[in-house]
C-alpha cells in the first residue's frame, strides 16, 4: 500500500490547464483585493455628470448610472462574492464531512437515517430552496450564506461517507477498536484524515456553485441590497442600463463572474484528478 503511494507520487505533475487556472485566479484575487484598497473613494463617490460613460482610458470599465467607476465596483463585487462563496463552501464542506463521518463510523440505523436525510435534501431544487430561505430575510448576509450552505452539503457527505466506509473496514481501524478506541477516536484519528484530500477538493468545487447562487439571488433582488456591491447586484442594476445602451454595465460584471467561476472550476477539476489516484492507491 505504501509502496504504491510512493511510486505513484513522482508521476503526479501539475497539468498545464491547472497552471493557467492558477495564473488567472491569482490575477483575479489581486484585482479584487488591491483595486478597492487603492481607490476606496470610487466605491461610493457619486458623480452624476460622469454617469453612464462608456469605457475609456479614464474609466476602463465605464461608469454606472451614478457615475461610479465600474472598474473599482466590479473589483469590490468580486471580493464580496468570493468571500461569501468561501464561507458558504467551507460551511457546506464541514456539514458534509460531519454527516458522512458520523454515518460511516456509527453505521446501522444512524447511517440509514443520515443518508435518507441526505437524499431528501439533495432531491430538493437548490435554487428554489435558497429563494425560499432568503425570502424570509431579504438582504440578510446570514440568510444568503445559510441558503447556499444548507443546500450544497449532500454531495460532500456522500463522498466523505464512501471514503470513511473504506477506511472503517481496514485492519488498523479494527486494531484501534480492539485497543480500546472509541468511535470519536476513530473518526478524528483515522476517518477525517483519510477524507481530508476529498474535503479540500470539495471546498474548491463548491466555490463556483456558491458564486453563481449568490449572484443569482442578488440578480433576482433577493440577495444583498442594491447599494452593496457584489457581482449579483451589479448584474441586477445592469438590466435597465442595457436597454438604454449601457452594454458595459452588463459585460464587465458578467465577464468577471464567468472568468472567476471557470478559473476555480479548472483548478478544482485538476485537484480532483490529482486526489482520485492517490485515494485509489490508499485503498489498494
Amino acid at each position: 500500500m505504501t509502496d504504491a503511494l510512493l511510486t505513484a507520487a513522482p508521476r503526479r505533475r501539475t497539468e498545464p490547464g491547472a497552471w493557467w487556472a492558477i495564473i488567472v485566479l491569482i490575477v483575479v484575487l489581486a484585482y479584487a483585493a488591491l483595486v478597492p484598497l487603492l481607490a476606496p473613494a470610487a466605491l461610493h463617490e457619486v458623480d452624476l455628470a460622469a454617469a453612464r460613460e462608456a469605457p475609456s482610458p479614464s474609466h476602463l470599465f465605464g461608469t454606472d448610472n451614478s457615475g461610479r467607476d465600474l472598474f473599482v465596483r466590479v473589483a469590490e463585487g468580486m471580493r464580496v462574492s468570493l468571500l461569501i462563496a468561501l464561507v458558504c463552501a467551507l460551511t457546506s464542506t464541514l456539514i458534509g464531512v460531519a454527516v458522512g463521518t458520523v454515518a460511516a463510523v456509527a453505521g446501522g440505523v444512524v447511517d440509514g437515517a443520515l443518508m435518507r436525510a441526505t437524499d431528501a435534501t439533495n432531491a430538493l431544487p437548490h435554487l428554489l430552496l435558497g429563494i425560499v430561505i432568503v425570502a424570509f430575510f431579504p438582504g440578510s448576509l446570514t440568510a444568503i450564506i445559510a441558503s447556499i450552505a444548507l443546500t450544497h452539503w449532500p454531495q460532500v457527505a456522500r463522498i466523505v461517507r464512501s471514503v470513511a466506509v473504506t477506511t472503517r473496514r481496514m485492519e488498523f481501524v479494527d486494531a484501534a477498536y480492539l485497543a480500546g478506541a472509541t468511535h470519536r477516536d476513530v473518526a478524528f484519528r483515522h476517518v477525517v484524515p483519510a477524507a481530508s484530500g476529498q474535503s479540500v477538493v470539495a471546498v474548491v468545487l463548491l466555490l463556483p456553485h456558491a458564486i453563481w447562487h449568490e449572484s443569482t439571488l442578488s440578480f433576482l433582488g433577493l440577495g444583498l441590497a442594491p447599494d452593496r456591491a457584489s457581482l449579483g447586484t451589479l448584474l441586477q442594476i445592469s438590466r435597465g442600463e442595457v436597454m438604454i445602451g449601457g452594454w458595459w454595465t452588463l459585460a464587465f460584471p458578467a465577464a468577471a463572474l464567468v472568468v472567476t467561476a471557470f478559473a476555480i472550476a479548472g483548478l478544482a477539476g485538476a485537484a480532483q484528478r490529482r486526489v482520485a489516484p492517490i485515494a485509489e492507491g490508499r485503498v489498494t
